[in-house]
């Protein structure tokens, strides 16, 4: 089969090689890394064969949608380097804080922190923007691009591992 093959067919790239390269010039072009345009080009293949698969038919220019979609992809993932930016900032000022002074707050402190080390980046991400910051949870979940229930579930599973740090180092 010539040309790019309906997106339906199984084994068959929807995306000819002179596409593929289309695509990966506009993610170029649009500031996205070298590193990151094979996944780049997956999306584009992938939304193509989602397209197929909802039922819809094949874009009539199949060059012209990808370059397009190319030009949506690279301008999230210049969002989400923003917004994975400002929140390696927050986090940076955050560990700036001074602790509190006296020796039994300096011990509690020094528990807590190795509690946070101890936890999976996901949960202490949630903990520091929930606790050190302030931040509500829709924030949280908007921040993040994750749903509110999974930042409610990862600060409940952070604070019982916390919980369970500060009894087992007989701080509280």
């Amino acid at each position: 089969m010539t040309g790019p093959a309906a997106a339906g067919d199984t084994g068959v790239d929807p995306l000819d090689a002179a596409q593929e390269r289309r695509v990966r010039a506009v993610l170029a072009l649009g500031g996205v890394p070298q590193s990151d345009l094979p996944d780049g080009v997956q999306q584009v293949r992938l939304r193509l064969l989602e397209r197929a698969a909802s039922g819809r038919e094949a874009p009539r220019d199949v060059s012209a949608w990808a370059a397009v979609v190319a030009s949506n992809l690279a301008m999230d993932w210049h969002r989400a380097k923003r917004r994975q930016e400002r929140l390696g900032e927050r986090l940076a000022s955050l560990r700036q804080l001074e602790h509190p002074s006296g020796e039994d707050s300096s011990v509690l402190s020094l528990a807590v922190t190795r509690g946070l080390d101890e936890l999976p980046a996901a949960q202490r991400q949630v903990v520091v923007l929930r606790f050190y910051a302030d931040l509500p949870v829709r924030d949280i979940a908007g921040e993040l691009g994750i749903p509110e229930g999974t930042v409610k579930s990862r600060l409940h599973s952070a604070v019982r591992a916390l919980r369970a740090r500060l009894h087992e180092d007989e701080v509280v």
